[in-house]
């Protein structure tokens, strides 16, 4: 059933609306549990469009196995995603660093904050997200390490393939995930696959471990698959940017392990048909974030290695 979280008045006869879309289980099936799932924060992350409108689907078809309240939230930022654009048009702002809003705030803060009291008390949030359109990510879980005990076991659920725990010096204070977190309801943080795209697989994946997650809260009595064992890590990962300008050539495959030393890709001049710069692995490890667009400048982030693991 479709709820209006929060309804506010744009010029020109407009408005500004969070929806959510609510499913419940059949009459006397309710175990009392609630798991909200949350997507387009940012306008051009479209990944979890797709895992929410097919988990409806299954869901939809299958109440009779569903004993918990799933509110699924597919426009966090709806003015965003129906103009193409990373933020909140009119406000040029990031709505994912304005939690946990405010009352007497701008419009985009107060709607925030409406957003934020609807998903409070909830037994688990999972805020899921895509890349930019510069990169592209293998599912993973993003924990604060503040929370990291509580929230790892859960994680590992999602079916994900790695868990990255963050220190707590880089997490950011006014995104949902640490203002959920800090007012005592559990989130999880799924980033995959990148900006503008659909990677069904991906979503698929996301979906089996949602599922899973659910039949361990007593949510779901459905089949299910057992999750992927994800590599933890606890921020130990190389970042590999960009020397020279031009445009960069991959020459490895997403979701790799690569030596160090391994050529990653070259840098190369159009103009010039010089290769400005060859890329190279600093150490060995999964590749879990590979640059999808091809012009870069000096600084650009082009990978980002997990050190160490095995080809297992």
């Amino acid at each position: 059933m479709e709820h209006t979280v929060v309804s506010l008045q744009l010029p020109v006869q407009e408005s500004l609306e969070i929806k959510k879309n609510r499913i419940t289980p059949l009459p006397g099936n309710d175990r009392g549990k609630r798991i909200c799932l949350v997507t387009g924060t940012h306008g051009d992350e479209l990944e979890g469009q797709y895992v929410l409108w097919e988990l409806t689907r299954q869901l939809n078809a299958h109440r009779e196995l569903l004993h918990g309240t799933v509110d699924l939230y597919p426009a966090m930022n709806p003015l965003g995603i129906n103009s193409i654009t990373r933020g909140v048009p009119l406000f040029d702002l990031d709505m994912n660093r304005i939690f946990p809003g405010r009352e007497d705030g701008h419009m985009a803060e107060y709607a925030a904050m409406k957003a934020m009291e609807d998903m409070q008390g909830a037994d688990m949030v999972i805020d899921i997200h895509a890349s930019n359109i510069f990169l592209k990510e293998l599912p993973q879980v993003r924990v604060n390490e503040l929370s990291a005990e509580a929230l790892v076991p859960l994680a590992q659920l999602l079916n994900v393939d790695f868990i990255w725990i963050h220190a707590a010096a880089t997490v950011l204070e006014s995104t949902l995930a640490y203002s959920l977190n800090s007012t005592g309801t559990p989130c999880l943080v799924v980033e995959m696959g990148v900006g503008m795209r659909i990677t069904k697989e991906y979503g698929d994946q996301l979906i089996a471990g949602i599922l899973n997650l659910m039949a361990h809260m007593g949510m779901w009595d459905g089949e299910t698959q057992p999750p992927r064992e994800p590599i933890v890590s606890h921020d130990d990962v190389a970042f590999i940017n960009a020397s020279a300008a031009g445009i960069f050539l991959p020459s490895v495959a997403h979701n790799g392990m690569v030596q160090q030393g391994q050529q990653l890709g070259v840098i190369a001049d159009p103009m010039t048909g010089e290769t400005k710069e060859e890329i190279t692995a600093p150490s060995n490890g999964l590749l879990f974030t590979l640059r999808e667009y091809p012009v870069v400048y000096p600084g650009s982030l082009l990978a980002r290695i997990l050190k160490g693991g095995s080809d297992e």
